[in-house]
């Protein structure tokens, strides 16, 4: 047997994967177990792009070097820890222990889903996943969608259906040629992959006017009506709007009913961004922040920012079933048996992956565990504990806030008597804290201002927590 044989057979047997496998989950179990409240670990171990690259330089070789569970503890001590509910910062949740497992088997499987025969049962699965999400969003009987690998290729998605739908002709087919130049209108607060989007599809960033917001950061009419006036004067003609539910820098939800009164008035295709914010229609208290968007022609949902799912898993939701198929209406004869069809069970047809992973099966294993209403009641507490901390922030007397938070997010500033630069001050209290490790938090511009953000977006974050997270504050700007 040659030495290549003998490693195929070590890598494929089943003791062995037993034996590392056993290793694996106790040190993650172990690691787990430090991120309690009570446990000593730190939220964020900071080191410079190039010292970190450099120390990873020879771990593997032309021989076997080193096992994965050998490994598996300076990778985790080195990474960032979302399990820590000190962990306050970017929109990426604290995954489910078990959703991680159903990762696991997912990816042993390998099952792809860009066709039916390639992944059945993650096909079926996430057909239900959509048809419930669909049903959340107040869509009828004709609503279809798909699962998508990130907001950013959902927000693509949205927008290629929507341009198809509005197009002079088959653009896939044909492509752009003709006509006025598109544009899109989507409030200033806007994610970035919006105008991320409108390059990607050669109609340029300048093809997305951004329409104005109020203070607090909700598009308004008057906006609105600028924003048509200028896409004129641009030599454009409008074909979509973008809403926000919610935003990523404030955590803001646009008045979903007026924006889909703009829309039917203006004949746009009302898309809704709500990747983090739409998690709340699963909230009795909540979820009246989304009221009309039971009239968007399409909205995405992060299962990853607020579902609790290990990235990425991101649903593409259309009102009208049959403008999912028109985002990548193309022939490929290695995989489809015919064209122009709506087979909902082969992705290919909806979706810019061909090889997809079983993201369905991650969150349909963790409904089906833990019920929905667990995950209602994950969202209510996070949304709850946003307005608690604005509550505290502003009685406090040392700080401020942007807005009212509408979601889990919460923007602030620390306020130091006789500092004349408070901008730089919430810069130098985030690289302090960074360096410290305890907590991590992110920052934003809003109106030429620097503000510090929180994501309250681990389940088991506490006012305590957050209370402690201001006592590090104060004592950064000290420094």
């Amino acid at each position: 047997m040659t030495a290549y044989e003998r490693l195929l057979a070590k890598a494929f047997d089943p003791e062995e994967f037993r034996r590392e496998g056993k290793k694996i989950v106790d040190l993650l179990a172990d690691f787990l177990a430090a991120s309690e409240p009570e446990g000593r670990s730190r939220v964020f171990a900071w080191e410079d792009p190039e010292s970190m690259f450099a120390s990873w330089a020879g771990r593997f070789a032309a021989k076997p070097s080193r096992p994965f569970a050998d490994l598996l503890p300076e990778i985790l001590d080195r990474s960032n820890n979302l399990l820590h509910p000190r962990y306050v910062g970017h929109q990426c949740t604290t995954a489910l222990p078990l959703a991680a497992l159903g990762g696991l088997a997912g990816q042993l499987l390998n099952n792809g889903t860009a066709i039916y025969e390639m992944g059945p049962v993650n096909a079926a699965m996430e057909r239900h996943l959509i048809r419930w999400m669909a049903g959340l969003a107040g869509f009828g009987p004709g609503a279809d969608g798909v699962f998508t690998s990130g907001g950013s290729g959902g927000n693509l998605t949205a927008l290629l259906a929507a341009r198809q739908a509005a197009a002079e002709g088959d653009i896939w087919r044909n492509g752009a040629a003709g006509g006025a130049p598109l544009a899109i209108l989507a409030s200033s607060q806007c994610h970035y992959s919006v105008r991320r989007s409108a390059a990607i599809m050669g109609l340029g960033e300048e093809a997305v006017v951004p329409v104005d917001v109020d203070e607090k950061f909700h598009m308004t009419a008057s906006g609105f009506g600028t924003a048509l006036a200028e896409a004129g004067k641009r030599g454009r003609r409008p074909f979509a709007l973008v809403a926000n539910a919610c935003s990523t820098a404030t955590g803001s939800y646009d008045d979903l009913e007026q924006a889909a009164d703009w829309a039917a008035a203006a004949g746009l295709w009302l898309h809704v961004d709500g990747a983090h914010g739409a998690g709340a229609l699963l909230s009795p208290k909540y979820r009246s922040l989304l009221r009309g968007l039971e009239r968007a022609d399409s909205f995405i949902w992060d299962a990853h920012k607020s579902l609790l799912m290990p990235a990425l898993v991101t649903a593409v939701v259309f009102r009208d079933g049959g403008r999912s198929f028109e985002a990548f209406s193309q022939n490929a004869s290695y995989l489809f048996e015919k064209t122009a069809t709506e087979e909902w069970y082969n992705f290919a047809h909806r979706t810019l992956e061909c090889t997809k992973t079983m993201m369905g099966m991650r969150l349909f294993i963790s409904l089906a565990a833990y019920g929905t209403d667990f995950f209602a009641g994950y969202v209510t507490a996070a949304w709850d504990l946003a307005r608690e901390f604005a509550r505290r922030l502003r009685t406090a007397g040392d700080f401020e806030t942007a807005s009212e938070p509408e979601s889990n997010i919460v923007c602030f500033r620390h306020l130091k008597k006789g500092e004349p630069d408070l901008d730089g001050l919430q810069r130098r209290i985030r690289r302090i804290l960074l360096e410290q490790g305890r907590f991590y938090v992110v920052q934003t511009q809003l109106d030429g201002r620097t503000w510090l953000r929180c994501t309250l977006i681990n389940p088991r974050t506490t006012a305590g927590d957050l209370d402690a997270l201001m006592e590090e504050i104060r004592s950064a700007g000290r420094s």
